[in-house]
């Protein structure tokens, strides 16, 4: 009697499952039917930003609805971050990502409002190396001449970094370097960008497009590069690796859309995102700003989050980095 009531006990949660499942999988065969909104956790201007921007451009005729960007800053991207991660897993809350939340928030934090397994990958936008920045005026012509100023004034240096992916990053730099540079944190990679054009801070590495715009203004010049060779944009501009500083780094740009949502509305995203990506017009957009348009799979952008993930929270161990 009991195994019989049990029996029947499971098969109504079974059923409770299958029915909760079944709007979802509905939904996902007339995806979209409403606007979607693509949430941005950094201000904007940044370069998270101006790639969300154009991907709500460009989606609408494809998806037949209207795309929206949604700036939620906060230090780290983790409001943002964790309202899409929270959000119903519909494809109709997403989130333009970067390895800042997605990566090094995990590496960095020993709390988090959300996971790795909150959010589900959609794909890549563009990849970018980073440039480091100092305000014109700064009297170091060279890598090496701005760490020995940080350390004759440890007290006076200082670096803006806008999540966990340029902190990190930057803190890696002091290592490599023997550089005493202090972090300050900012909500925007264009934030960082504006505090070292106004003196506030001293240096930052930011990401290829905001540190075009800040080289634009001529209040900005950039030391070096993270990337394994020359930008092609700023061919005089040396790696770190020329400099005999063994720091390779890029930062990527994806989509990414709240845990559980239909396979199907992910597959679809990630086809028309590559097709975004692959338009003449968006090309010459984003390789304007001196970032490499690039999408993938949703199996292959999962993939290096799950490597990428360990690596950074292990050096954040190793090198003792916090960031609470």
């Amino acid at each position: 009697m009991r195994s019989n009531q049990g029996f029947r006990l499971l098969l109504a949660a079974l059923a409770c499952t299958a029915a909760a499942a079944q709007p979802l999988a509905a939904a996902a065969a007339d995806y979209p039917v409403k606007p979607i909104t693509i949430v941005v956790g950094y201000s904007a201007g940044g370069g998270v930003d101006a790639m969300a921007r154009i991907v709500a451009e460009k989606l609408p005729a494809l998806l037949g609805q209207p795309v929206v960007v949604e700036n939620r800053p906060s230090v780290g991207a983790i409001v943002g971050s964790n309202f899409v991660a929270k959000a119903k897993p519909d494809g109709y809350t997403l989130l333009m990502g970067a390895p800042g939340p997605i990566i090094f928030n995990h590496a960095i934090y020993s709390k988090l409002p959300y996971g790795p397994q909150d959010l589900t990958p959609i794909s890549f936008v563009s990849d970018s190396p980073l440039v480091l920045l100092v305000n014109v005026n700064n009297p170091a012509k060279n890598v090496q001449e701005l760490v020995n100023q940080s350390k004759q004034n440890p007290d006076k240096s200082n670096y803006g970094a806008s999540s966990a992916s340029f902190q990190l990053i930057t803190e890696l730099f002091n290592r490599k370097t023997g550089a005493k540079f202090t972090h300050i944190p900012y909500k925007g990679a264009n934030d960082a960008v504006m505090a070292v054009m106004s003196g506030d801070v001293t240096m930052t590495l930011a990401d290829a497009g905001p540190a075009f715009t800040g080289m634009q203004s001529g209040r900005v010049k950039a030391l070096a590069v993270t990337s394994a060779v020359r930008m092609k944009d700023y061919p005089n501009v040396p790696t770190l690796g020329e400099l005999g500083i063994d720091l390779k780094a890029s930062l990527w740009i994806g989509l990414l859309a709240p845990s559980g949502t239909p396979p199907e509305i992910i597959k679809r995203l990630q086809e028309e995102v590559a097709k975004v990506v692959d338009m003449p017009d968006v090309q010459k957009k984003i390789s304007g700003m001196s970032v490499t348009p690039m999408s993938n799979t949703s199996e292959e952008f999962a993939k290096i989050i799950a490597t990428e993930i360990p690596l950074w929270r292990q050096l954040a161990q190793d090198n003792n980095i916090k960031a609470n």
